[in-house]
């Protein structure tokens, strides 16, 4: 291949991969680990506990390049993740609103690192989340890690 092909294709390449939305998708029933390369035959580095968000950067047949919470990149087989979105706090003491508006009322207040389901997305960067006790209300999108 001679050397302005060989720039047309890498162009290319990368253009294609720059143009791939991120995904997140949630660990499912059972912890996933993850690994330093994509095959179980990769040095373990975690394992991450269900319902964790992991956001997906590349997709490589059955394995997925993940970033976990903390700007970590590692693989992990795509077989152990769900469709499903569950989102984690970013600051202490957040409150959870009844409304997805800055003056609506707490409905509860939850810690940093708290997984919460997401129920549905709202208007203005706000989106409806749900804690695992049944209660349901309103975070920012800047609040929360996972979308």
């Amino acid at each position: 291949m001679t050397f302005p092909r060989w720039i047309a294709a890498l162009t290319m390449t990368l253009a294609a991969a720059a143009s791939q939305a991120y995904d997140f998708k949630t660990v499912g029933a059972n912890p996933v680990i993850l690994y330093d390369a994509p095959s179980t035959k990769g040095g373990k580095l975690f394992v991450v506990p269900r319902g964790a968000p992991l956001e997906v950067v590349l997709a490589y047949g059955e394995w997925l390049k993940v970033r976990d919470v903390s700007g970590e990149l590692a693989w992990t087989e795509a077989k152990g993740l769900s469709a499903k979105r569950n989102v984690i706090v970013k600051m202490a003491n957040l409150k959870v609103r009844a409304n997805p508006d800055d003056s609506a009322a707490a409905v509860f207040t939850a810690d940093k690192g708290v997984l919460l389901e997401v129920a549905d997305s709202a208007n203005g960067g706000w989106i409806k989340v749900r804690h695992r006790d049944g209660l349901v209300g309103y975070v920012k999108n800047s609040e929360v890690w996972g979308i």
